[in-house]
């Protein structure tokens, strides 16, 4: 199914798998531009910044966002066949995990071109984090995708709410000069962890402060429970609803 997803995404583009790298690299053009000369920020080496924050965001986004309607999308499966209905979202997550992954290139290539480097002493921790946001991501799209089936608007309501939420996620701006009452509120937002846990390991190459770590652990495991527990609690109904 993850195959599908990523073949029936890009089969009928003249690009295919390229648009993988081109849609992260395009919105980091756009960001670089709006705050690296119309507001210029005062973050050095600013697109390195934005670049090992966006692309993650890019993976939650779409995993989110597109995974919320994976079960009214495969109404035609989910009605007919009988399997766990949980491989549908971890399927469309997995795919955009994917996509995460090959993106990854742009960042590693910005970081050494940049002349920023990598420290061989906390890379090791990349991986860690990355399956930890995988979790949040599947917490959330097992959550969405289940009450979507009751409520059609939920797919574009979680649409909308990105929209907003990029711009509480620490992705083109720092904490560091923020009033502290702002940054309590954006730690309430998982991402928020999980950005500063990517910009510590890429960016300021040095391992994620504990507050962070600690943070995106009881997010994963919170939103996994919770997301399979409403999932759980409404799939009997998926067929009639459908």
């Amino acid at each position: 199914m993850v195959k599908r997803e990523l073949r029936g995404r890009y089969q009928k583009s003249v690009l295919g798998m390229l648009w993988a790298l081109l849609n992260p690299l395009f919105q980091i053009a756009i960001y670089t531009f709006v705050f690296g000369v119309i507001f210029p920020s005062s973050i050095d080496h600013y697109y390195i910044y934005l670049t090992a924050g966006i692309v993650p965001w890019t993976f939650f986004s779409e995993a989110v966002g597109q995974g919320a309607g994976c079960i009214v999308n495969n109404s035609n499966l989910a009605t007919k066949i009988y399997f766990p209905r949980e491989v549908l979202p971890i399927s469309a997550v997995t795919a955009k995990f994917v996509n995460m992954l090959l993106a990854f290139v742009i960042v590693f290539l910005f970081i050494l071109a940049g002349g920023v480097g990598i420290n061989p002493m906390v890379i090791w921790f990349l991986p860690i984090i990355m399956i930890i946001e995988y979790v949040i991501c599947l917490g959330f799209t097992l959550l969405f995708s289940s009450i979507t089936v009751y409520l059609r608007d939920m797919e574009y309501i979680v649409g909308i709410l990105m929209m907003a939420w990029i711009w509480g996620t620490p992705i083109m701006y720092s904490m560091d000069n923020l009033d502290p009452s702002i940054k309590t509120l954006l730690l309430c937002n998982p991402m928020t962890s999980v950005v500063q846990s990517y910009h510590a390991v890429l960016y300021y190459k040095q391992l994620p402060e504990s507050t962070y770590i600690t943070i995106m652990l009881i997010s994963a495991v919170v939103l996994l429970i919770v997301g399979e527990l409403v999932f759980a609690r409404l799939e009997g109904d998926f067929a009639e609803e459908m």
